[in-house]
């Protein structure tokens, strides 16, 4: 019993309600890849291996985080994360083990996934493995943003088509940076609404060089745009126009920008709520910082129904 205990804390502690972020961008190319003759049992495996890594991720992130926490008491005191540490339920020897052993059992998907579908594992494997481990240090240098991109469009798409179907195509690379780009909106939002405490805190993010909110929030405009610029590419590669159905979220983005910009002038401000604000797996009501997650919840619902809905047109 001491040994599931131990299991559920550390998954817990890993931030598992990140994996459906995760699992809908994986969802598009398994479907691709399926569409393509790929292998399930293989695509099953890698999702596996994938997910380990995320959870990975999230706790290397906790690791170098409460490094830099425990140097700076006044941040410390108004930060929640790497609560389990600080309360000694756990120690960074512990955080450190539970680490490697997600990252060991991942290597252990990846060695499947060798002998199935060979050498190239050994290639998307080395490249993912160092954004797992320094992202938080490639964050704390503003580098986070292209880490996200990379792992959640080529090295994930393509990892995924070549281990189902032993190939990478040119077309499945330009979709994946379609989705890797509509998945970092949801860090980016995040960002953008922690912009002034970030720059109090000194903290370098692709928001920040940005120098102002107004700007920053164009940035996210140019990250849709250039997304949905990439699904039109992705579709005269491929020859399946249906994957523009993706398309349909675009009055979401409108609202999310509207909402965004008076949050900068009001983060107080409550707009009124629709189903886009809440989350999708929960019947639970906002939180206390509601207008935040008001936000925060439309853009995670953007990406949810982009993913959806690009999988869809490329099952048609």
């Amino acid at each position: 019993m001491k040994i599931i205990d131990n299991i559920i804390f550390w998954i817990k502690n890993s931030r598992p309600y990140t994996i459906p972020i995760t699992a809908l961008n994986f969802l598009v190319v398994f479907v691709y890849s399926l569409c393509h003759e790929g292998n399930f049992i293989a695509g099953i495996i890698a999702y596996i291996g994938i997910a380990l890594i995320h959870l990975a991720t999230n706790l290397s992130d906790d690791y170098f985080d409460y490094k830099k926490l425990i140097k700076n008491e006044e941040f410390c005191a108004k930060d929640c994360k790497c609560a389990y540490l600080r309360d000694n339920r756990a120690t960074v020897c512990d955080l450190r083990n539970a680490i490697i052993t997600m990252l060991g059992i991942a290597a252990i998907c990846g060695i499947i996934l060798f002998f199935i579908s060979g050498y190239g594992v050994i290639f998307f494997a080395l490249a993912v493995l160092p954004i797992a481990i320094f992202y938080s240090k490639l964050s704390s240098k503003g580098l986070g943003d292209l880490a996200v991109i990379l792992a959640y469009g080529p090295l994930m798409f393509g990892g995924v088509c070549y281990v189902m179907t032993k190939q990478v195509t040119f077309e499945i690379i330009i979709l994946s940076i379609a989705c890797a780009i509509i998945v970092e909106t949801i860090l980016y939002t995040h960002m953008l609404m922690d912009f002034k405490d970030d720059i109090k805190a000194n903290k370098i993010t692709l928001c920040t060089k940005l120098k102002t909110p107004q700007k920053a929030l164009q940035g996210l405009i140019v990250l849709y745009v250039t997304a949905y610029i990439f699904i039109i590419f992705a579709a005269n590669t491929s020859g399946n126009f249906n994957i523009l159905i993706s398309y349909l979220t675009i009055p979401a983005v409108v609202k999310l920008y509207k909402s965004l910009k008076i949050y900068n002038q009001d983060e107080n401000f409550m707009p009124p709520t629709g189903i886009l604000n809440y989350p999708l797996n929960t019947k639970k009501q906002l939180p206390v910082n509601a207008p935040f997650f008001h936000r925060f919840y439309h853009a995670i619902n953007i990406s949810t129904l982009f993913m959806l809905l690009t999988a869809l047109g490329v099952a048609l």
